[in-house]
C-alpha cells in the first residue's frame, strides 16, 4: 500500500518554522482540501488523490515525491486490533 508521509513532513516544517502549522492552512496554501490531507494522514485509509494535489504538496513541503509517500508491503502493515 502507499502510505502518505503528511505528518511527518509537517512535523519537519514546524520544526524548521518554529511555530504550529494545521491542516486548515495547508490546505489553504496548496489547494488540497482538508478532508483529503485528513485522510493521507490516516494509515488505514487507502486514499486516492490527483498528480496536481501532489504536485501541490511537494511544492510546499519542497520535497520530492518519495518523501511524500512511500510503499509499504501489506504484509508489514499489522492488523489492527479493536
Amino acid at each position: 500500500m502507499i502510505r502518505f508521509r503528511i505528518k511527518e513532513l509537517l512535523a519537519e516544517k514546524e520544526f524548521r518554522e518554529q511555530r504550529k502549522i494545521t491542516l486548515g492552512e495547508v490546505s489553504e496554501k496548496t489547494g488540497v482540501n482538508r478532508t483529503s490531507l485528513s485522510k493521507m494522514q490516516s494509515p488505514i485509509m487507502r486514499h486516492s488523490t490527483t498528480t496536481n494535489a501532489i504536485d501541490s504538496l511537494c511544492k510546499y513541503f519542497r520535497c520530492q515525491v518519495g518523501d511524500l509517500m512511500v510503499y509499504v508491503d501489506d504484509e508489514q502493515v499489522e492488523p489492527k486490533i479493536d
